[in-house]
C-alpha cells in the first residue's frame, strides 16, 4: 500500500542513516530465500548463551565467521562445530550499494567497504534484542543492517551507555540502516516486535530477519 506521507532518508545521528524501503519486494524475497538455505547449514540457526548463561530470544546464524560472545571463530564453536558457510561476494556488492544509499560522507567510501562477516537474526512475536554495542570487530568500518519480514521498534541511542538520550524507530521490511564514523559504537537494540506486520511479497509470513553486514578486521586466513 502507498504511503499518503512517503517516508524519508533520515539522518539519526553522525554517521547513522535510516533509508526506508529500500530494498524491493524481489530482492527482499531473493534474501528471505538465501537466508532460510543459510539457517539449514552447515552452522546451522542458534539460540546464542552467553557467558552469564543467559540465552538470547534471537535465534542466529553466521556467514564468514561465527559471532560468539564476544568474540569471532571460522568454526561454529556452539552450535556443532563446522567451518561457518563463507562470505558471498554477492552480499558484499549488496553492503557496498547499502553505502551508496545512505549517501553519507561519514561512512567512507562506497567502494572501499568490503565486508567479511554477516550476523543473521531471526526474531519471533517474543524476540528482543538488549541495547548493545557492536564492538568485537577490529575494524571501524560501517553495519550495514538490512530488516525482512515484520515491523520492529528499533532503538538507536548513544556511545556513552544504555540510557538516554535514544531514539525510537520503526523498521519495516526491506528498510536499511547504516551506521558507522562517529556512530559506529551507538548502542542500540530492538525492544519489540509487531507480529502480524510483514507484507506478504517478501517472502515471510510471520517474524522478522535483521541481516547485519561487517567488517571483522581479522586475517582471511584466520
Amino acid at each position: 500500500m502507498d504511503e499518503l506521507i512517503p517516508r524519508e532518508r533520515t539522518v539519526l545521528a553522525p554517521g547513522a542513516v535510516h533509508v526506508p524501503d529500500w530494498l524491493s519486494p524481489e530482492r527482499q524475497a531473493a534474501l528471505v530465500e538465501a537466508c532460510r538455505a543459510w539457517a539449514a547449514g552447515p552452522a546451522p540457526l542458534r539460540h546464542t548463551t552467553l557467558p552469564s548463561g543467559g540465552v538470547m530470544s534471537v535465534r542466529s546464524v553466521c556467514l564468514g565467521w561465527q559471532w560468539i560472545p564476544y568474540r569471532y571463530s571460522r568454526y561454529a564453536e556452539d552450535a556443532g562445530g563446522a567451518r561457518v558457510e563463507p562470505f558471498p561476494a554477492w552480499l558484499g556488492d549488496l553492503g557496498r550499494e547499502a553505502i551508496v544509499a545512505a549517501a553519507d560522507p561519514l561512512l567512507g567510501p562506497p567502494e572501499e567497504y568490503a565486508p567479511d562477516a554477516a550476523l543473521i537474526n531471526f526474531y519471533d512475536a517474543a524476540a528482543r534484542m538488549g541495547m548493545h554495542q557492536d564492538h568485537e570487530e577490529r575494524s571501524r568500518a560501517p553495519i550495514v543492517s538490512l530488516s525482512l519480514g515484520d515491523r520492529c521498534v528499533f532503538r538507536f541511542g548513544n556511545t556513552e551507555d544504555r540510557g538516554r538520550p535514544y531514539r525510537d524507530l520503526e523498521l519495516r521490511s526491506g528498510d536499511l540502516v547504516v551506521f558507522g564514523g562517529p556512530s559506529r559504537h551507538a548502542f542500540h537494540g530492538v525492544p519489540r516486535i509487531l507480529p502480524g506486520t510483514a507484507d506478504p511479497p517478501c517472502g515471510m509470513k510471520a517474524g522478522r530477519l535483521n541481516v547485519t553486514l561487517r567488517v571483522t578486521g581479522l586475517p582471511a586466513s584466520d
